[in-house]
């Protein structure tokens, strides 16, 4: 397989100083990237700013903000025919990047925010992608239920449903348990581990699903 995977989080600027964020570490994304090119697979990662060195055999393209990473996307998902969105990408963005710092005032300081589009959504619709596309839903209360909308919204063969109320798992762990949902309603659970070992199990689901749509 050629795999495009997205991975960490973006930061959307408010002045040179100050940005929006999550707390996505990346290391799940970077552990399929891992284990995508133990396989033997070719990999385009395209990362947002993380503290992790990419793999040398990946080409990787670093990306900043939520546009970036849907220019960089739209770009490369072409010659893919597997994709796996695991970023953690802003919804919104500042409308109106300050050119310099903001400084403090007695005033209460108000942002309006816009949205910011849709990579994993466009995939089908804009980017014409018709390979495996995978995404990924961090969720806090009815993860189950969301990330099934969210699946069927999408127009995605697999789920990776992650519960980051969850202390143990999730953002900035090493370890993860997330629950994968298929279209034919189907559902699996990968019990607590490494993300490493996450990332592999992953993979390999992701294997027999490209297996599947081969004549």
């Amino acid at each position: 397989m050629k795999l495009l995977i997205t991975a960490g989080p973006t930061r959307e600027p408010i002045d040179p100083v100050r940005y929006l964020t999550n707390r996505s570490s990346g290391k799940m994304g970077y552990a399929l990237v891992e284990a995508a090119l133990e396989a033997g697979h070719e990999v385009v990662l395209v990362s947002g700013p993380v503290n992790l060195t990419a793999p040398k055999a990946a080409t990787t393209v670093q990306v900043e903000t939520a546009v970036e990473m849907y220019e960089a996307v739209a770009r490369e998902i072409g010659s893919c025919d597997t994709a796996i969105f695991c970023a953690a990408v802003a919804d919104y963005r500042v409308d109106g990047i300050e050119a310099s710092k903001i400084k403090k005032t007695e005033d209460e300081l108000i942002l309006k925010l816009i949205k910011n589009p849709d990579i994993l959504g466009s995939a089908r619709s804009e980017f014409g992608f018709s390979g495996v596309l995978v995404g990924f839903a961090a969720e806090t209360d009815d993860v189950l239920a969301h990330a099934q909308e969210k699946m069927e919204r999408k127009g995605c063969d697999l789920l990776v449903a992650n519960d980051v109320s969850r202390r143990d798992i999730g953002f900035d762990r090493e370890e993860n348990e997330v629950t994968l949902l298929f279209r034919s309603g189907e559902s699996q659970v990968l019990s607590l581990a490494s993300k490493k070992r996450i990332g592999r199990e992953i993979l390999q689901v992701v294997e027999n699903l490209r297996d599947q749509r081969k004549p």
